[in-house]
């Protein structure tokens, strides 16, 4: 094969349409949510309040000067936590990647008093459009 040839199949090769034709079903599949939880002395901010079901991201982002932990439940189904990230300390992300099926969910701090010092907040999952 000369270089020429070489250098043409490589630029083929490389090219979106022939990416998409070696993967057809790689546009099919949703990314997943990408969800940021950041937490400081006493809040949690989330970078959006509701996400589409399927598979989410979710970091927690440590703003604050004390350790922080995070944990999530749907607040229609059981009392145990859902997720649980690990303690994190100041400035340190922590981060999961978990699916989410419709509903409400509940997110907060489960070190001591965190939580009833404002360390709590709700996420709403919702159908794709």
């Amino acid at each position: 094969m000369t270089i020429a040839r070489l250098l043409l199949a490589l630029a083929l090769a490389s090219s979106p349409a022939a990416a998409a034709a070696a993967a057809p079903d790689a546009g099919s599949a949703r990314p997943p949510a990408r969800l940021l939880v950041s937490g400081k002395e006493y809040s949690l901010t989330l970078s959006r309040t509701r996400v589409v079901r399927g598979m989410a991201v979710i970091q927690l982002l440590n703003r604050g000067e004390d350790d922080h932990d995070l944990r999530l439940r749907r607040i229609s189904g059981t009392s145990r936590p859902t997720a649980r990230w690990r303690v994190t300390s100041p400035g340190e992300v922590s981060e999961l990647e978990l699916r989410l099926s419709r509903g409400r969910y509940r997110f907060w701090c489960s070190l001591s008093g965190h939580a009833e010092l404002g360390m709590r907040t709700t996420l709403r999952v919702v159908r794709p459009h």
